[in-house]
């Protein structure tokens, strides 16, 4: 495995990780969340194989991401207090681009599974065509929503006509991702770059999977064509690297 005989390795490599691909402010507190991970699956005695096998699922960077959130979330002055969300808005689930978002093999794998027994049921393009096809086009619940990607859980709105504007393609304040997400792709980064030459990290566009999954293709027809080619992680954390600074 070129480098990497044992978990000590590992944990070396981890520690002295490329930070290539990762916004600045971002470094420093990406690779200590992928340490302490790693740490933890060393002192739990995970195998070897099953620790490199979650770094390249993304179920490293998803942990992360949902301990990073949960704060977030309880926070009573933070954004999710000031949230104007509420069921059936969905606004939010109106994609932008062919894309829909940027999700992991684990996260692909668990939205696949969620909307396979829905195969050929109403969707949410019946409500518009951009929509996510998670949605029940009547009520525009989201009928995956324990399966929901990092992407999903992570955004917020203060203003439903922000979120109105921003589906229609008109830039608007008042919406966007907690920070968990960011540090989840700047993780998701840094496993890519830490796994270089032993495996590749891939990604998946979150609308093709749900997409394909309503439309009945298999999990492996799905995972091959909604895979992202090798850049697409960059711009994505280049696109929040850019929000960052704003």
């Amino acid at each position: 495995m070129r480098g990497i005989k044992s978990l000590a390795d590992l944990q070396a490599k981890a520690a002295k990780v490329p930070t290539k691909g990762v916004p600045p402010a971002l470094r420093d507190p990406a690779r200590r969340a992928l340490v302490a991970w790693v740490t933890t699956a060393v002192q739990h005695s995970m195998p070897l194989n099953e620790v490199l096998r979650r770094l390249r699922d993304g179920e490293a960077a998803e942990a992360i991401g949902r301990t990073a959130i949960a704060p977030q979330l309880a926070d009573p002055s933070g954004p999710s207090a000031r949230a104007a969300c509420a069921p059936g808005c969905a606004f939010c689930c109106i994609l932008s681009g062919e894309d829909g978002g940027t999700i992991t093999q684990t996260e692909a794998k668990r939205l696949q599974d969620a909307l396979a027994p829905l195969k050929g049921q109403p969707d949410g393009r019946d409500w518009t065509p951009k929509a996510c096809p998670s949605l029940d086009p009547d009520t525009r619940l989201c009928r995956a929503y324990d399966a929901r990607p990092m992407i999903c859980r992570s955004y917020m709105s203060s203003d439903v006509a922000a979120c109105e504007m921003i589906a229609e393609g008109t830039p608007a304040e008042g919406a966007g991702v907690l920070g968990a997400q960011t540090l989840y792709l700047a993780v998701l980064t840094l496993s890519r770059n830490l796994l270089k030459g032993i495996t590749r990290v891939p990604t998946y566009s979150l609308s093709r999977i749900a997409s394909g999954a309503i439309d009945g293709e298999s999990l492996e027809e799905a995972l091959a064509a909604a895979r992202h080619g090798p850049r697409e992680l960059d711009d994505e954390v280049a696109r929040q690297a850019a929000v960052i600074k704003r």
